[in-house]
């Protein structure tokens, strides 16, 4: 097999694997606009981890689940610290 065939058949073997196991690429982050809906998502058994992001103006807190990635985006920097105190206690927590 010369080397054009090698690559055709990897790749289309990883996009066949890819979507037999339900794995996109550009799957778009989906966003959050009510804190307690982000709380219930971040409670869900596929939620592994949640990334807090703060800027000048917005903390942005970031739920990844098996498929998606979930973002809330807060304004208010009291809502931000007890909304990250609200976090299940198993679930890792990067402060970036």
């Amino acid at each position: 097999m010369d080397e054009k065939a090698a690559f055709a058949c990897n790749f289309l073997h990883v996009v066949f694997v890819d979507k037999l196991l339900g794995f996109s690429p550009k799957t778009p982050p989906k966003q959050i606009h009510e804190i307690k809906d982000f709380l219930l998502t971040a409670r869900r058994k596929d939620a592994r981890s949640v990334k807090i992001k703060r800027s000048k103006d917005v903390v942005k807190f970031k739920v990844r689940c098996s498929k998606y990635l979930y973002t809330l985006c807060v304004f208010d920097a009291e809502k931000a610290d007890k909304l990250k105190q609200s976090l299940p206690p198993g679930l890792s927590v990067q402060d970036l």
